[in-house]
């Protein structure tokens, strides 16, 4: 019956959990044969995350049995945490014949991630030709378009006929596996426009290539931010976008498949930093990395929450009157924390697309503010009758109330303006504030509820 499943799950090439099983039980059995037919139908993103999704032990035995199997687009699809311990396994003509089949712009997204040695390692594997390119595009500053761009790139002059880029099309052999555009340059080998794939195929022979040329053509410099470029294609929405050096000439191009990796890279980067555990954590990582990435900012926060303690403290006689304080001050504070989690998620989102700026900004503030107000005031209602109710005391609703209407409105004006801030500073918005925010609306929780109760119950 296992076997008619795994049939089954093969015709669909999907990795699922009995795929996964099986594959675990033939490395336990030392069975080569059997590992070779679950693995060959598979896709190479499918085989990396089983790379992935095994232990050590058993990626170490997987690689020594169908190491020799890896190609370029295994590696490429490999995180970045175990790309490194894969590529060291492999032997290396192995390597050196993985390598050789990707573009220039992975092996360069390869080798950023790597040790020196292991660098070197694939350097050496490559011909001279690809080897120059990719050191080429390694002097670039990292996080640029010289970094995410490939050097082959298809080109044709504009004077040229449909046909004519066709017959070139057909007749060379060093073509990249994908591109988009034919893009089209002057003598001095400066972009004029791009034609698509599709055009040139539906054009008659004789049409010049600068009559179909596409309008949404535009090109980056080589020292942009690789930020810039991916807000680029989603804002325009490109498939490829021609790379240029201070001078205006091509020097590569990018295509959409990198543009939309960066976009991810930073949605995740920016979701772990919110979190506090790193922007490079991965399931992948051991335990004492894990804590590592980790423990800084629960340090932080340890610092930060001692501020709600020094403000609880400064109530400590009001406190003591009123027992019942201590039960309801956390329910002001935590509700203020959710609602400026919610603020902050908004307003980090909007800043990493670009949809809050400097021009819209007091407008989002001013709605924050709104919406903190009218929480506020619906939860105000709602804590401040039950409060009233339970411990029969009408003042005690109203400090609820009251301090839910405070807390409401500072969590929602901190989670827009504290990223914000941090923005204007040239800072990661994402980097910390989550635990500014968090702290902002415990200690203004804890001080709007205790003050409020002093001046009103005692």
């Amino acid at each position: 019956m296992a076997d008619d499943h795994m049939q089954q799950t093969s015709a669909g090439d999907a990795l699922d959990r009995a795929r996964i099983g099986a594959v675990r039980d033939a490395l336990a059995d030392r069975d080569a044969a059997r590992v070779h037919d679950l693995l060959d139908p598979l896709h190479p993103a499918d085989i990396a995350d089983l790379l992935e999704q095994i232990g050590p032990h058993e990626r170490r035995a997987l690689l020594s049995l169908w190491g020799r199997e890896i190609d370029g687009e295994i590696l490429s699809e490999l995180d970045e945490s175990i790309r490194e311990e894969v590529i060291e396994a492999l032997a290396p003509d192995v390597l050196a014949e993985a390598v050789r089949e990707l573009d220039s712009d992975d092996v360069v997204d390869i080798l950023e991630d790597l040790e020196e040695p292991a660098q070197e390692r694939i350097l050496e594997a490559l011909d001279a030709e690809d080897r120059v390119a990719v050191e080429q595009s390694l002097a670039y500053p990292e996080y640029t378009a010289g970094r995410l761009m490939q050097r082959e790139v298809v080109t044709a002059p504009e004077h040229w006929t449909v046909g004519e880029a066709i017959d070139f099309l057909r007749a060379e052999d060093w073509l990249p596996d994908q591109f988009y555009h034919v893009i089209l340059a002057d003598p001095r080998m400066r972009p004029v426009g791009y034609v698509t794939l599709g055009r040139i195929l539906s054009a008659k022979r004789d049409t010049r290539l600068r009559e179909i040329m596409e309008d949404s053509f535009r090109t980056v410099e080589v020292t942009a931010a690789e930020g810039d470029v991916a807000y680029t294609f989603n804002q325009y929405h490109l498939i490829s976008l021609p790379v240029v050096d201070g001078g205006g000439r091509l020097v590569g191009v990018i295509t959409i498949d990198d543009a939309m990796n960066v976009l991810d890279e930073e949605h995740e980067e920016d979701i772990l930093r919110l979190a506090g555990v790193g922007d490079e954590s991965s399931i992948s990582d051991g335990a004492l990395a894990t804590a590592g990435q980790r423990l800084p900012w629960l340090v932080v926060n340890l610092f930060t929450a001692s501020l709600s303690a020094v403000v609880i403290s400064l109530f400590e006689g009001t406190i003591a009157a009123l027992v019942a304080l201590a039960a309801l001050m956390p329910i002001v504070a935590s509700t203020g924390g959710i609602a400026g989690t919610q603020s902050l998620a908004v307003a980090v989102r909007g800043l990493a697309t670009r949809s809050l700026t400097a021009a819209n900004a007091p407008r989002v503030i001013r709605r924050e503010l709104g919406a903190g107000l009218l929480n506020g005031l619906g939860l105000a209602v709602i804590l401040g009758l039950a409060g009233a109710l339970i411990f029969s005391d009408p003042k005690l609703g109203a400090v609820l109330g009251m301090a839910m209407i405070c807390n409401q409105v500072v969590a929602a004006l901190g989670g827009v303006l504290v990223p914000l801030t941090m923005n204007r500073l040239k800072l990661d918005p994402a980097l910390a504030s989550g635990t500014f925010v968090t702290t902002l609306t415990d200690v203004m929780g804890f001080f709007a509820f205790l003050g409020l109760a002093t001046l009103i119950l005692l």
